[in-house]
């Protein structure tokens, strides 16, 4: 998108931030996060730092499995055009008679192809398995799933529904640049811009929700693209006011609920 939201960036290092270290509380996998502390990062000119403040993170080096790994733990977005038609999500047979947006039976997990342009493209555990392995491919099945349900229900627990998230892993690299056998936690993590975040007190399935993330930018755009305004080239409209500001608030919302102190 052409136009800037100014403040997103310190949002999402935020959120991002208290996610890593509730994480690292869990004991479930490493991450790459060294340091969130400005003075601490070297070589940034003084003139810079005032703008780059909030809004930055250094981090381990990491050769990163070229696999998104998605938690679903809703029917929602892409999963419940897949049910409408199938009654499956990422393959797994789903009971009849869900609704837009049910809660499921039980976690998904759905890994997708991380694409260098475009959309990334939904796949099957057995496709993952053969790109990267499948014994890597279990063993991040099971931590999506562990960190997933433990996110939810932290987030549950002050009013706000996770209903699916995007992960990726990687292996730390040595001195010598070279991946060694330290699975790590990387990239962004349980953001708005990663996430699905829904408010509790307002929750219905059978519609859309209203939401803590990226939708609402989403949808404005959707309208665009279904009346002919705009027909997906990059790189795109120029973002109305309103929908920038509307934008910030359900990210600082998100944040506040899930990290004021």
């Amino acid at each position: 998108m052409p136009t800037p939201i100014p403040g997103k960036g310190r949002l999402l290092t935020s959120i991002a931030s208290g996610w890593f270290e509730f994480l690292r509380k869990q004991n479930l996998v490493k991450d790459h996060v060294l340091s969130t502390d400005l003075p601490a990062i070297p070589g940034i000119e003084d003139s810079l730092r005032h703008s780059l403040r909030g809004r930055t993170m250094t981090c381990r080096a990491a050769h990163v499995v070229p696999i998104e790994c998605v938690a679903r733990g809703y029917l929602a977005g892409s999963g419940w055009a897949e049910y409408q038609s199938s009654g499956t999500v990422c393959g797994v047979k789903l009971p009849p008679g869900l609704k837009q947006c049910d809660r499921l039976p039980a976690p998904i997990f759905s890994p997708a192809t991380k694409a260098v342009e475009g959309h990334d493209e939904n796949i099957s555990f057995e496709q993952a398995g053969e790109i990267v392995g499948a014994d890597l491919m279990r063993r991040l099945r099971e931590l999506t799933l562990n960190i997933y349900s433990i996110a939810a229900q932290y987030a549950l627990e002050r009013g706000v529904i996770l209903a699916d998230t995007k992960f990726e892993f990687g292996f730390a690299l040595d001195r010598n640049g070279s991946a060694t056998n330290e699975l790590m936690l990387v990239d962004e993590v349980l953001t708005p811009d990663s996430s699905r975040y829904w408010p509790l007190a307002n929750f219905e399935p059978g519609r859309d929700q209203p939401s803590f993330d990226k939708q609402f930018l989403r949808n404005w755009l959707l309208q665009l693209v279904q009346s002919g305004s705009w027909d997906k080239t990059p790189p795109g409209p120029e973002v109305p006011s309103e929908i920038v500001a509307g934008t910030l608030a359900r990210y600082e919302e998100a944040l506040q609920k899930l990290f004021a102190k």
